[in-house]
C-alpha cells in the first residue's frame, strides 16, 4: 500500500487530507471518505486502509482545517467537558455547501495524480458526515456512482439541500445504515426518510441493525459490536464494487 499526507488547496485554506492506495494495479476509483465528529485519528486511518485494501483510492480529509485543528486527541464521556463542546462547535460549524466546496477540490487534486480514477467515485460518511456523502451523490452525479450514508445524522430536515430530498436528483446507488438505538437519528426520522426514498425515482436502501447503538461500526468505541461491524463493511465494499467497477 502506498499512503501519504497532502494539503488540497481550497477556498477556505490547505485542507489536509489522508490518501491511501494499493501499490499497483492502478487507476483505481476513487472513494471519499468523511470523517465523524471526532475528526481525524488513528481509528479512521486504519479504515481507510481497509477500504484500500479492495482496490480503491481513499481520500480521508480533515473537516475541521478552516479552524486550524487537525486532531482533537481523545475525548472525554461527559458532555460538558470544554473537548467535548469543542467538537461541537467544529462539527456546527460545517455546512453542506462549505463540504461540497471540499469535495470539489478533492475530485479534482484525484483528477491530477494517474493512481485515481475520480469519473468512477464513492461517497461515505459516518455521524455528523452521513448527509455530506449523500449530497455529494447529487452535487456530483456524473463522479459520484454511490454513496452511503453510516448512523448518519440530520438526514431528514427541513431545508431544500436535506439529504432526503436531494436524493431525487442523484443518479448514484445510496445506502443508509442506521442504529436501532440512535437518539440523533431517532426511528420517526428513519421513517420519514423510507417514505421519501419510497416515493422517488431513486436506487437506494434503508438497512436498520438491530441491537446497535450510534457508532457501531467504530471498533475503539464502547459501542462497537463486531457482527454488525463486518456487515457494514460487506455492504460497502459490495455497493461500491458493484457500482465503481
Amino acid at each position: 500500500m502506498i499512503e501519504r499526507q497532502v494539503e488540497i488547496r481550497t477556498a477556505g485554506g490547505a485542507m489536509s487530507t489522508f490518501v491511501v492506495h494499493p501499490d499497483r494495479g492502478g487507476p483505481f476509483p476513487v472513494i471519499l471518505f468523511f470523517m465523524d465528529a471526532p475528526g481525524i485519528r488513528e481509528e479512521l486511518r486504519d479504515m481507510a486502509r481497509r477500504f484500500a485494501t479492495t482496490g480503491t483510492y481513499v481520500m480521508l480529509p480533515n473537516m475541521y482545517y478552516r479552524a486550524g485543528v487537525n486532531e482533537l486527541g481523545p475525548l472525554p464521556a461527559d458532555p460538558e467537558a470544554p473537548a467535548r463542546k469543542r467538537m461541537y462547535e467544529l462539527m456546527d460549524s460545517l455546512t453542506i455547501p462549505l463540504v461540497m466546496d471540499d469535495a470539489a477540490a478533492l475530485l479534482s487534486f484525484a483528477e491530477t495524480d494517474p493512481m485515481a480514477r475520480p469519473g468512477s467515485t464513492g461517497a461515505v460518511g459516518y455521524c455528523m458526515s452521513g448527509r455530506y456523502a449523500i449530497n455529494a451523490a447529487a452535487r456530483f452525479p456524473s463522479q459520484v456512482r454511490a454513496a452511503a450514508s453510516i448512523y448518519g445524522v440530520r438526514l431528514v430536515m427541513d431545508e431544500p439541500d436535506s439529504p432526503h430530498v436531494v436524493c431525487a436528483t442523484s443518479k448514484a446507488e445510496l445506502y443508509f445504515a442506521c442504529a436501532e438505538t440512535d437518539r440523533w437519528m431517532p426511528s420517526d426520522q428513519i421513517d420519514v426518510l423510507k417514505s421519501s426514498l419510497a416515493s422517488q425515482p431513486v436506487k437506494a436502501e434503508v438497512e436498520v441493525f438491530p441491537g446497535t447503538e450510534h457508532g457501531f461500526a467504530f471498533p475503539q468505541r464502547p459501542v462497537y459490536r463486531k457482527v454488525a461491524a463486518e456487515q457494514h463493511w460487506e455492504r460497502l465494499n459490495t455497493l461500491f464494487r458493484r457500482n465503481l467497477g
